[in-house]
């Protein structure tokens, strides 16, 4: 049987060149040989924006484009709102059932997420975001789930959820394996942490050659370098880790000549600016003609969450039985 790969993001903002390399180019790779489904995950989106849900109503067809304009392909993957699949929600509530706080709490990325948005009271909607997460991934009985490196402990809490279930109940899953791309972390503009929307500090999908420019012109580099013939320090430099995820060929003399003071900073980034440029072009080209027709965006992504209600559905009956909660042979529910 065709194995099959479960990913998604949350809908909070348009997708920027962090996603790309962290997943978005592995999934495009991907697709050509799994089955695929693509999650555009607003109920998760919530989380952290409840308090704003237009943030995430305004966001679902951009972030849908953004996966087609990147070559994402309909007919190969299947994209789903997450919010339009309730068995998602009812199988979070019964893996809650045996998942524990101090668990929760211990989770690396939702420490790390709480102490950058200075969160000093946990709710419970964030707090739970990794059983969610399960969830989204036990629904679909994914096998494989491409994540950026910052990912990897939420996968491993889904393991270890679903191997509880099985202990419980019976087996019903498989257990997913995290598929990290080439680069698992892109360093922001701004040079301390990952590049991230909400920080300021990232290059959208869908940025103009002018933005790209602009945006990588005013980014952090060699703090110790001062003048143009300085020898520098690359690997303390995001423009040159930029240089490995989207000019690999040239990265080698990149960094010699940087770390021999013989290729300035401007010059270094008007290199990396051009490549950039070359990999959004045809990206923002496709995005032009997708948005012609926003009708059919809307039926991209209705089809696809019937698809993946369907097996939903199916999952949800064998999670039932095996916890011996199927009361009847035909569920009202499904009506």
């Amino acid at each position: 049987m065709q194995e099959r790969i479960l990913t998604g993001d949350r809908i909070i903002g348009k997708l920027h060149l962090g996603h790309y390399v962290g997943s978005l180019k592995n999934r495009v790779e991907l697709q050509k040989n799994y089955e695929c489904f693509v999650l555009l995950a607003d109920v998760q989106a919530l989380t952290t924006h409840f308090d704003h849900p237009a943030i995430v109503r305004d966001n679902l067809r951009h972030v849908a484009m953004d996966y087609l304009a990147a070559g994402i392909d309909p007919n190969r993957s299947t994209l789903f709102i997450q919010s339009m699949i309730p068995e998602i929600a009812e199988l979070t509530v019964y893996f809650s059932m045996f998942v524990t706080v101090n668990s929760l709490r211990h989770n690396p990325t939702i420490k790390t997420e709480a102490a950058e948005r200075g969160y000093k009271q946990l709710n419970y909607g964030f707090l739970g975001y990794p059983v969610s997460q399960a969830a989204d991934i036990a629904i679909c009985r994914a096998t494989l789930i491409p994540v950026g490196e910052d990912q990897v402990p939420h996968i491993e809490q889904t393991r270890k959820i679903i191997r509880r279930f099985h202990d419980l109940y019976r087996p019903v899953f498989p257990e997913p394996q995290a598929l990290i791309g080439e680069i698992p972390r892109l360093t922001g503009l701004d040079g301390g942490r990952k590049m991230g929307k909400s920080s300021g500090n990232a290059i959208s999908l869908d940025s103009s050659p002018q933005q790209v420019k602009e945006l990588i012109q005013k980014a952090v580099t060699d703090p110790e370098r001062i003048h143009k013939n300085d020898p520098g320090h690359p690997d303390r430099c995001p423009i040159y880790s930029y240089h490995q995820a989207f000019n690999a060929p040239q990265a080698d003399d990149i960094y010699k000549n940087c770390t021999q003071g013989s290729i300035g900073c401007f010059e270094c980034k008007t290199k990396l600016t051009a490549k950039i440029n070359e990999l959004l072009e045809p990206m923002n080209e496709r995005r032009e003609a997708i948005s012609k027709y926003p009708k059919q965006i809307d039926e991209i992504l209705i089809s696809g969450t019937e698809r993946a209600r369907a097996l939903a559905r199916e999952t949800m009956q064998e999670v039932r039985e095996a916890m011996g909660i199927a009361y009847f042979s035909h569920s009202p529910a499904e009506n």
